[in-house]
């Protein structure tokens, strides 16, 4: 796969993975020296209503740090040079877990995208149906004369993801173990992909996480949003962090594992971000975590505002869970720990935004722009050239497998300009689940 950093000069002397690190981060560093100096009088100006800390605090939140963030992602992607996949001599058998909980509108699809696969290698499927009520365990009980690869392991009461997961990983033939959701969509080629990946990673690589791209993305704005959203928002920062040896979350969605390192660390534990937790506790053991930028896996993203709040509350809540049942990763000495100690960072963030952000809005609209004015005004170009940079980054790996960007600029605009606005407070409300230990769920629906 030919790289798309060639067209780059800066990219044709070979770099280090320190030195691109270091460049990326002196780059940030000056881009945040020189906001900072450009927001001088803004902070000084909210300094003199609130106070130096609170001004500090908000500015810092909603423009400094996450221009700093953004400008370390864009400098890496730039100085990323992914190595080919090649073809293997012989593939290894793989075993897929599908945990399905009351997902018969969708698992005939996603058994049918499995057998188009054609993977060369020997296949081992096994839907654990997580004591489903719409009849999923029957569909998938016909499907076993369609597929001979395919079992059912049915649970008789609904234990969560996690609880599925390490009941199938109990029925696990192979050493190789690969996760998708059960109402996904593998594209052409995309098991084959992710396999190539990781036997093609540094020998210390235990786990991949594929890409995965919204399905249902003309069904309304939300999903129109969500889809530029997984496109290039969450794609970028998991190839970013690939490049520096550790992906911080191989998500349970599409993901190959190490089935001997699986067990090694307990599998999947019993909490709401299972998927975030297990990946930090491979990183804590020494592993290293990739990702497969070209294998695709088509989901459905939430079409409703409560399903996607639901969603990113879990997933704010299950970095909170990571920090808290493994707080010594803070003090692993690799390049990865710096995204561990920028995950901190986000509750500030968020609770920036949410807290002084939009209330910053509504003062503006009546002429007070204390926090939301020109300065703020300034950063949208910056934030549309970043988001057209990675576009046409991630079109031309779209180009490398056959696969075409639809227009989608209404959904593309309001992801750039409106999505923070349901994405940040849905964050905040997970932090607080977990502070408040409130009752812990399984899925959006």
């Amino acid at each position: 796969m030919p790289s798309y950093e060639s067209s780059l000069t800066l990219t044709r002397v070979y770099l280090p993975v320190r030195a691109k690190f270091a460049l990326a981060l002196a780059g940030a560093s000056a881009w945040m020296a020189f906001s900072t100096w450009i927001a001088a009088r803004w902070i000084a100006e909210l300094s003199a209503l609130v106070g130096p800390p609170i001004a500090l605090f908000v500015i810092g939140g909603i423009a400094i740090v996450p221009g700093f963030m953004n400008a370390f992602l864009v400098l890496s992607l730039l100085l990323d040079r992914r190595p080919p996949r090649r073809p293997l001599a012989a593939y290894p058998p793989l075993t897929i877990l599908i945990a399905a909980y009351n997902e018969a509108g969708s698992i005939g699809d996603t058994l049918t995208s499995i057998d188009r696969q054609r993977y060369p290698g020997a296949l081992q499927v096994i839907v654990i149906d997580d004591g489903s009520r719409d009849g999923t365990a029957q569909l998938v009980r016909a499907a076993q004369a369609r597929y001979p690869w395919l079992s059912l392991l049915a649970l008789e009461k609904n234990g969560g993801k996690a609880r599925a997961l390490n009941a199938g990983l109990e029925r696990a033939e192979h050493e190789l173990v690969l996760t998708i959701d059960a109402d996904s969509y593998l594209y052409r080629d995309a098991l084959v992909a992710i396999v190539e990946r990781y036997r093609h990673d540094p020998p210390h690589t235990r786990a991949v996480a594929g890409k995965i791209l919204v399905r249902n993305s003309r069904q309304n704005w939300l999903t129109r949003a969500q889809e530029w959203d997984y496109f290039h928002g969450i794609a970028a920062i998991k190839r970013m962090q690939s490049l520096y040896q550790g992906t911080l979350v191989a998500q349970g969605a599409f993901s190959l594992y190490d089935r001997a390192a699986l067990v090694a660390v307990g599998g999947w534990p019993e909490c709401v971000g299972e998927d975030i937790v297990l990946t930090w506790a491979l990183l804590k053991a020494g592993w290293r975590v990739g990702h497969c930028e070209d294998a695709y896996l088509f989901t459905n993203a939430p079409t409703r505002v409560k399903q996607f709040v639901r969603q990113r509350q879990r997933w704010a809540r299950g970095m909170m869970e990571a920090f808290i049942q493994h707080p010594t990763i803070l003090l692993t000495p690799r390049l990865s720990t710096f995204f561990i100690y920028w995950n901190l960072l986000f509750p500030w963030l968020d609770l920036a935004f949410t807290f002084a952000f939009l209330p910053g809005v509504v003062l503006a609209l009546y002429g007070h722009y204390w926090i939301a004015g020109p300065m703020t005004l300034v950063l949208l170009p910056v934030a549309l050239a970043m988001s057209l940079l990675m576009f046409s980054i991630e079109r031309r790996m779209f180009d490398q497998v056959g696969l075409k960007v639809r227009r989608n600029v209404r959904g593309f605009l309001l992801y750039v300009f409106g999505y923070s606005f349901l994405l940040q407070p849905a964050s905040v409300l997970g932090y607080l689940d977990e502070v408040l230990k409130t009752r812990k769920t399984w899925g959006t629906k």
